[in-house]
């Protein structure tokens, strides 16, 4: 399939809109310690937040906002283990399950700013596109069209060249763009990590692309 691509804007953001919600914050507050604040608006229940994490050492409260969010999917182990991690490393880029990257990059930015700049800084791409035909849109697609214009040395062509020419399935792809939400007829926004795409890596504003769908062979 051949697509048509415009890439009308390529933004970097330290915090992505509506990561949490006013009950995520307000649960929060709760773990840390506070509660009867339910007159409280959003902005003063993000600010009562940063005044209660900030009275815990950043590994503690790491932990209680890692286990609020993934318990489902990490262990107690796990959680310990990747609060005192947070503290050096930019986690939500080099954590070996890249479908955890989303929401340890939300994590992660709460607590950096909650600190003042304790936790590193990580930071989120947001590119808005055109793309024709508007047919059969997915991830994998976006990533494989994208491959035109990314540079040489952009990590998912590194990591992933087999799978954006169709020669293996690449389910990765769910994980590496965090979202993707059309806001016209052709026309979508995509977000992911700076990691997987920073802005500098694109080299040209429109261009064609030809998409390798991949095939299993058949038994």
């Amino acid at each position: 399939m051949k697509y048509h691509i415009i890439i009308n804007s390529v933004k970097t953001v330290e915090k992505l809109k509506n990561a949490w919600s006013t009950e995520d914050y307000r649960t929060l507050l709760e773990k840390f310690g506070l509660e009867d604040i339910s007159n409280a608006t959003e902005q003063e229940l993000l600010e009562f937040l940063a005044m209660a994490i900030s009275d815990f050492e950043p590994n503690e409260a790491a932990a209680i906002v890692l286990e609020y969010k993934l318990s489902e999917q990490l262990n107690e182990n796990q959680i310990d283990q990747l609060s005192h991690e947070m503290l050096l490393d930019k986690i939500s880029e080099e954590y070996p399950d890249i479908s955890l990257h989303h929401q340890l990059y939300n994590i992660n930015q709460l607590l950096h700013k909650a600190y003042n700049g304790t936790f590193p800084n990580t930071k989120a791409t947001v590119i808005e596109f055109e793309i024709t035909p508007n047919e059969d849109i997915t991830k994998e697609v976006i990533l494989k069209s994208f491959e035109k214009t990314l540079a040489n040395n952009n990590v998912i062509k590194r990591l992933f060249s087999s799978q954006l020419a169709g020669e293996e399935a690449f389910d990765e792809s769910e994980s590496i763009i965090w979202d993707l939400t059309a806001t016209g007829e052709n026309s979508y926004i995509l977000t992911t990590s700076e990691y997987w795409m920073s802005r500098d890596e694109f080299k040209d504003a429109e261009f064609d692309a030809v998409v390798i769908p991949f095939e299993e062979e058949e038994n």
